[in-house]
């Protein structure tokens, strides 16, 4: 259900603005994604598993926030990320 530690620095290198990048909207974002594609993975697996339900919709809500912020902040790396992730918006 949660990503490794290999898993979340690949993400950190892939999107990060540096190597020890994590703070920034874009590195969050794809840490995100990653996160909310292996739970979807796991809830088409356990459809009943209603807690594994409730923080996956946090994940997708934390997600649209940082999304929005970027959006308002800088809208060019804003449209890069949805690019690179395959996000619909």
């Amino acid at each position: 259900m949660s990503i490794t530690k290999t898993q979340k620095t690949e993400v950190i290198k892939t999107y990060g603005r540096h190597e020890s990048d994590t703070g920034s909207p874009e590195v969050q974002i794809a840490i995100l994604t990653t996160r909310i594609h292996a739970l979807t993975d796991h809830m088409i697996a356990h459809k009943q598993d209603q807690s594994s339900r409730r923080g996956l919709l946090k994940l997708v809500g934390q997600r649209r926030r940082h999304l929005k912020y970027l959006s308002q902040t800088d809208p060019e790396s804003y449209r890069a990320i949805l690019q690179k992730l395959g996000l619909r918006r």
